[in-house]
């Protein structure tokens, strides 16, 4: 059995045995709460809690249990033993993989929302029968789900950390610079680019670290690193309302686990802290006491 979801397109013919439902209402997630244990519903349908679906999609296997998705209107009242929780919250409440499928289910969820009438005729679109799309009945249009490419840039410089305050963040929160890529551009441009908008600084050696899915709404975070070449901070002020170098031992407020920047961030000071140890531990070696 796989640990993680098998994706496919191509749904059981009946709803037969209990499957996992990521279902959300006003971009929140319902799940079931019981005391302080929240569970993803395992259940045959969503008839079984009364709900009726806006939208649905089947997602494909996880350990050969059926996943589906579906928005219910935002005007509902909730199942008994039911609440619903943002994604961010879930994080760590409810089991990784269920969360890794619940982040796909809520990006595909908000492109559907998005999308549907047709672009070019506004017809109203249809489920794409062999393919995650939807297919327009009168002029055959396809759209496919909605992802947008972003950098997201951890900067080193004679051991500290670039982090900024963007604007739209809580008073005290500062992160790694990130930004979309435009048309165009290759991933090292788009980074460049951003870092210079946004702090006035250049940059060089970028390496890609990792990569992440953000549905919020519908994002594909590209992790680099890079180290500082030249130029002093001059940060863009419609965007950025602080930034600085800081010591990976004395770091402001940072992301949560959740995402792609505290894992950019947690392997600096890992790293950092393994080099100073590694230099003291060769000190502690070379020294030889006085007689």
């Amino acid at each position: 059995m796989h640990d993680h979801l098998v994706s496919s397109v191509d749904p059981p013919t009946e709803k037969s045995e209990p499957a996992w439902w990521f279902i959300f209402t006003a971009h929140m997630m319902i799940v079931e709460k019981e005391g302080e244990t929240i569970s993803v519903p395992f259940i045959q349908d969503l008839t079984n809690l009364g709900l009726r679906p806006v939208s649905e999609w089947y997602l494909g296997t996880l350990s050969g249990h059926h996943c589906y998705c579906a928005e219910v209107s935002e005007n509902i009242s909730l199942p008994a033993g039911m609440v619903s929780f943002g994604l961010r919250y879930l994080y760590g409440r409810i089991q990784e993989s269920l969360h890794k499928i619940a982040m796909k289910a809520s990006h595909i969820l908000e492109w559907d929302s998005n999308n549907r009438y047709c672009g070019r005729c506004r017809t109203e679109m249809k489920h794409a029968k062999v393919m995650r799309a939807k297919e327009c009945p009168g002029c055959g249009f396809l759209s496919f789900p909605r992802i947008s490419p972003a950098i997201i840039v951890l900067i080193e410089r004679e051991n500290k950390v670039l982090l900024a305050r963007v604007k739209r963040f809580t008073a005290d929160l500062y992160s790694v610079l990130a930004g979309f890529v435009e048309p165009g551009e290759t991933l090292e441009e788009a980074a460049k680019r951003e870092i210079e908008e946004e702090v006035g600084i250049r940059v060089k050696n970028i390496q890609y670290f990792g990569s992440q899915p953000w549905p919020f709404p519908d994002s594909l975070m590209i992790g680099f690193t890079a180290e500082y070449e030249s130029g002093e901070i001059m940060i863009d002020e419609t965007e950025i309302s602080d930034a600085g170098w800081f010591d990976p031992e004395q770091l402001p407020t940072i992301p949560g686990k959740i995402s792609i920047a505290r894992q950019l961030i947690d392997w600096f000071v890992d790293t950092k802290m393994k080099e100073k140890d590694t230099v003291i531990s060769k000190k502690e070696r070379e020294y030889v006491p006085h007689e």
